[in-house]
């Protein structure tokens, strides 16, 4: 991904997702806005929990360099030219929406620009599962990074997982994680499909702390 359209693409990342112990590092977490990010929860969405789902290497990849077998192409304008983005849609990734969307109160977050990133989700989502879309500036830029910080959404916490493959993108709730490896070309990569019975699971629990708990000791 061209690191104009999303700068921290590969962020440094912490060395453990799920610090045990006298080993967690405490973060500092900004205290939550007078205005949430989320509008208040709709009549179709009471009583889910929500998920925050990640775009870039954990549903698609994007490149500005031409991709034979790409999904979508994607005009984007950069200092007055348009540059074409060659998108490329992780496999399973229609089946996971899908899902995610009867299950859940979806929303995307992404640290791209919604220049770019707003359109893909146009492409990427043509059942409305995204109840929401928020881009770089709804993110806090921390250490470098900018980071997603769930505590600004409006929704109660134990009740709010994120989906992505950059641990620093959470590093305020990694409690709240599914991490993802990171996805670039892999055809034959099967993570989204196999999250499908475990989310199915997870949406059943009364809080996601203890089920998240263990699938980050596994």
């Amino acid at each position: 991904m061209n690191a104009w359209v999303y700068a921290q693409t590969e962020p440094e990342q912490p060395e453990k997702q799920c610090p045990k112990g006298d080993q967690r590092q405490v973060i500092p977490i900004p205290s939550p806005p007078a205005k949430y990010l989320l509008p208040e929860v709709t009549v179709l969405d009471y009583g889910k929990k929500c998920v925050v789902i990640d775009l870039d290497e954990t549903l698609v990849h994007s490149s500005f360099k031409p991709i034979s077998n790409a999904d979508f192409i994607v005009p984007v304008e950069i200092d007055g030219t348009i540059h074409q983005v060659y998108v490329l849609k992780r496999p399973h990734v229609d089946e996971f929406l899908q899902r995610m969307g009867q299950l859940f109160e979806c929303v995307l977050f992404t640290a791209s620009l919604a220049k770019y990133a707003d359109p893909v989700a146009d492409l990427l989502d043509r059942w409305g599962v995204f109840r929401a879309r928020l881009f770089r500036e709804s993110c806090v830029f921390h250490r470098g990074n900018y980071v997603k910080d769930l505590s600004r959404l409006g929704r109660e916490l134990s009740k709010v997982i994120i989906v992505d493959n950059s641990p620093a993108s959470y590093i305020f709730h990694p409690e709240n994680a599914v991490p993802v490896q990171s996805w670039f070309d892999d055809m034959t990569d099967t993570e989204l499909l196999d999250l499908i019975p475990f989310f199915e699971g997870l949406s059943r629990e009364d809080d996601v702390y203890s089920m998240l708990h263990r699938l980050c000791s596994r």
